[in-house]
């Protein structure tokens, strides 16, 4: 896969469309309701720098959570915005999280934030900014998990590291684009060699044993997938 195809593949996915729609529609909020210069900015910037924060805790104690399919309410979305992704991490159709959960997600981690910078046009700004920075985190995530070899040494960096999360060991490397809270929060590991392999790394702790106890993923998954996925893959 050359850039242009991965440019194509990357816009032929709804979610994307959305977040960009929703952003434009921000914008044209932040038109109508205009904050002023300083608090514009102001927005945004929190925005943007709190944003590899956020998606951090999110990732490490929502996603990798072992709460979530214990909870018969929440264990359907668990299934479909992580455990898929982990059970096949190539799997394209579920590589973008589910609307419903990432917008009010983005909207509540940068809108009231950019209201108290700004009123209704911050709170517009913040959620532009928000959506902005979703886009750009999914385009690195296509480059990761796609047939996409990067040539820039950081997104070399990049894939290496969230490869290593999907098929090393998913408890470090929580980051996408950014690795400072996993090095912070001493999660974060460069070369395979420093952890030793997980054996949870595809079913994130839903082992059959645990699904006799929690069973309302595994009903809704056909039962627990074990092994390799592209062993998997090829038995099916």
């Amino acid at each position: 896969m050359n850039l242009k195809q991965l440019v194509v593949a990357y816009f032929q996915y709804p979610a994307v469309i959305a977040y960009l729609l929703l952003a434009a529609a921000s914008t044209a909020v932040w038109f109508a309701y205009p904050a002023g210069a300083l608090a514009t900015i102001a927005s945004v910037a929190v925005a943007i720098i709190l944003y590899p924060l956020v998606w951090y805790a999110l990732h490490r104690w929502v996603l990798h959570s072992q709460w979530m399919y214990k909870m018969p309410l929440l264990a359907a979305t668990w299934k479909r915005i992580h455990y898929d992704h982990h059970q096949d991490p190539n799997r394209l159709e579920i590589l973008f999280g589910a609307l419903h959960t990432t917008v009010p997600t983005i909207a509540l981690a940068t809108a009231p934030i950019g209201y108290l910078f700004g009123g209704i046009g911050g709170a517009a700004a913040g959620f532009a900014a928000g959506l902005l920075m979703t886009c750009f985190y999914e385009f690195c995530h296509c480059i990761q998990h796609l047939a996409y070899t990067p040539k820039h040494p950081m997104l070399v960096k990049m894939k290496q590291r969230h490869m290593a999360h999907h098929f090393h060991d998913e408890t470090g490397n929580f980051g996408i684009t950014n690795f400072f809270w996993d090095r912070l929060f001493g999660t974060s590991y460069e070369k395979v060699s420093q952890r030793k392999k997980s054996a949870t790394v595809f079913n994130l702790g839903y082992t059959p044993e645990v699904a006799e106890k929690y069973p309302w993923v595994a009903k809704l998954s056909g039962g627990v997938a074990t092994g390799h996925p592209s062993k998997r893959i090829r038995q099916g």
